[in-house]
């Protein structure tokens, strides 16, 4: 149950919270929108739950519509991680998956390292190592609002920036359908900064989810410290820079947040957060043809990528 709970930044001489959040364990435990949590082994969708290392067939268990999301039926998120260092600015989580573990192959020792750093970034550092071949695709799924996380203004007004020229079709169900489409000319074009609402729901892509929940390419600057992701409050109050090492960015608008726990004893509505999920494309491991990072780890090998947030607020 490792999960990123609050996220309180300075704003206007007042104390904004950016992060979608609930207020007790029983309402933690009782979401299904994985608010703030580390997700894995494997972050996204695997079709069918299936995939092949090294010649040889692994069935994971699945737990959406016949496919594996987010690592399984218990994934990461519902795993009581411990803390294995910490000191003022920062605090270690490791958890230990064992061989098999849904379907898994290999036993996987895992930490996330939260870092807050003096220029208002929170770094999150990812490493793993495993006893045999297997997947790793590690992320956090914040959902974060600049207005506040219970203001009730959703994130569709927010304006976002993507350093992306391409982004993956899915099908109905999330699945990859094929190749990579260039953003230019769609709805997914995010090169210049804009509101989310000018070109929402305009296609079947977003029309078959319900919203964006796609994954961008990031372009190669994105490697060499450029910012992937920027977002702006509708009143220009704040910002948020994400930076990552990872190739790809999931873009998700919230679109089935309707009835999850808020922090007031209500509950949030449908696009309430804006999600921007630093990781491997979905369904990779079956798609050996795309020119990306490989999601599979090998013996000796350390899984280590590092993303980070960082909050400035606007004093004009």
């Amino acid at each position: 149950m490792l999960a990123w709970l609050s996220c309180v930044v300075p704003v206007k001489d007042e104390q904004r919270e950016v992060l979608l959040g609930v207020a007790n364990m029983v309402d933690f435990a009782r979401h299904n929108t994985f608010l703030g949590v580390t997700v894995g082994r494997y972050a996204n969708r695997i079709k069918q739950g299936c995939f092949t290392i090294e010649g040889q067939f692994y069935q994971l268990e699945t737990n959406q519509l016949g496919n594996t999301l987010h690592g399984g039926p218990d994934g990461f998120d519902k795993r009581r991680w411990q803390i294995s260092e910490q000191n003022n600015n920062s605090v270690t989580f490791s958890l230990l998956s064992s061989h098999g573990d849904q379907g898994f192959p290999g036993e996987l020792q895992v930490s996330v390292c939260y870092c807050l750093t003096e220029d208002n970034q929170l770094n999150i550092g990812y490493q793993a190592s495993t006893t045999k071949a297997t997947l790793v695709n590690l992320t956090n799924h914040a959902y974060f609002n600049l207005m506040g996380a219970e203001s009730g203004i959703d994130c569709k007004t927010h304006r976002l920036y993507i350093n992306a020229d391409r982004y993956l079709p899915t099908d109905d169900q999330g699945i990859p359908l094929g190749d990579f489409t260039n953003v230019k000319g769609t709805s997914f074009n995010f090169l210049e900064p804009k509101n989310i609402t000018q070109d929402f729901l305009v296609d079947a892509q977003q029309q078959g989810a319900k919203g964006y929940d796609h994954s961008f390419i990031l372009n190669k600057t994105s490697q060499k410290g450029d910012c992937v992701a920027e977002v702006f409050a509708p009143d220009d109050s704040i910002k948020m820079k994400v930076y990552t090492t990872k190739p790809a960015l999931q873009f998700y608008t919230g679109n089935w947040l309707a009835g999850t726990p808020n922090r007031l004893g209500g509950e949030y509505k449908d696009y309430a957060g804006l999600a921007l999920e630093t990781q491997f494309l979905p369904d990779s491991p079956n798609h050996p043809e795309w020119e990306q990072p490989s999601p599979i780890l090998n013996i000796g090998e350390e899984y280590a990528y590092q993303t980070s947030y960082q909050f400035i607020e606007n004093h004009e």
